[in-house]
């Protein structure tokens, strides 16, 4: 398999969070549309998706410059602060003062070869991410975002709504049932990556790159038929795999389910994927798929032996998930970086 990466320059608001899981369930629909997207059709690439993914899927996360230097910022991860950052104070509340201050630095720097390095220069805090952003506008922008005064990296927006009687056109009577919806906004000119891992037997990265910018003109997740999940592409460039001699621990890069027996510990979040048919079955009788417990993204595993580090990507697909479409899957294959945790 080979690994690309595709920058994606929001346009608008985000109903539904852009993770891997959701991003491969988008491909898919194209996909299933537009069958050239994958060699022989989506329905050949599905039958062997338990054992042989075609595509998978990172989250998408922040690109940003620092010092000259071009820097993903991935989540902290999921691994006990307390060994995470070792305290250099002797003072008990200086040490107290300075464990508070590590909990907000709840960013990692990676650099563009996808070495992990677990100094404490690489952890940021959202204010630090900010301001490094704000130093990289253009003039305009900048001009801007200076008259105001509360900002943030991501923003939460409330949006109110109301059901209208389509015979009165009035939202009075009995179908009057206001309700609100929130959207995520990234901060101005704010870029994002995704990785893919691709078998180049089933598709090729101008295929995938063709569906993304499909997606970002229709619109991903929720709102996308209110104007929301736009985006543009930017640069697409293929990548080295990640390789580290030393490694004895995996970070993730998207929500994953971990095969059983592979791991003798692991630290993660759990996430619960209550997940929505798209297209045409979002409208259906029963758009709802069953509900998927996975580990989030930033999870760290650490693998009983080195066989683990032979595949690019952990995990296993989830099936069954759906009563309205029988080959509905949910993507729990994740790419990973390999690290050097334990000394």
């Amino acid at each position: 398999m080979k690994l690309y990466e595709i920058i994606i320059k929001p346009e608008s608001g985000f109903g539904t969070p852009l993770k891997g899981d959701t991003i491969f369930g988008h491909f898919c629909w194209q996909a299933s549309y537009n069958p050239s997207l994958l060699n022989g059709g989506l329905e050949k690439w599905m039958a062997c998706y338990g054992k042989r993914p075609f595509a998978v899927f990172s989250s998408a996360y922040p690109k940003i410059k620092k010092d000259g230097v071009m820097y993903y910022a991935f989540k902290r991860p999921d691994y006990p602060p307390d060994r995470l950052f070792q305290s250099t104070e002797q003072n008990r509340k200086k040490a107290l003062e300075q464990k508070k201050d590590n909990l907000k630095k709840k960013r990692l720097l990676v650099s563009e070869d996808l070495l992990i390095f677990l100094s404490a220069d690489k952890f940021i805090s959202d204010e630090e991410m900010l301001a490094i952003a704000f130093r990289e506008l253009t003039g305009q922008t900048k001009k801007a975002m200076r008259k105001k005064t509360s900002r943030q990296f991501m923003t939460e927006f409330i949006q109110p709504h109301n059901t209208i009687n389509r015979a009165t056109m009035t939202t009075g009577g009995g179908m009057f049932a206001p309700f609100s919806e929130s959207a995520e906004f990234y901060y101005p000119e704010t870029e994002l990556a995704v990785l893919i891992l691709l078998d180049e037997e089933a598709t090729d990265i101008g295929r995938v790159t063709a569906a993304m910018e499909r997606i970002g003109q229709v619109g991903f997740g929720r709102n996308a038929s209110t104007g929301g999940g736009r985006f543009t592409l930017g640069e697409q460039e293929e990548k080295k795999l990640p390789f580290n001699a030393s490694a004895d621990a995996c970070y993730t890069l998207s929500p994953a389910i971990p095969e059983k027996g592979l791991y003798k510990d692991c630290w993660f979040t759990p996430f619960t994927r209550f997940g929505r048919h798209g297209d045409v079955l979002a409208v259906s009788k029963n758009p709802f798929k069953n509900p998927v417990i996975m580990a989030d993204e930033g999870a760290v595993f650490l693998p009983a032996d080195r066989s683990v580090f032979s595949l690019p990507y952990l995990g296993c697909a989830a099936f069954n998930v759906s009563k309205a479409l029988s080959g509905a899957v949910t993507q729990g294959y994740s790419i990973y970086l390999p690290f050097k945790l334990e000394n």
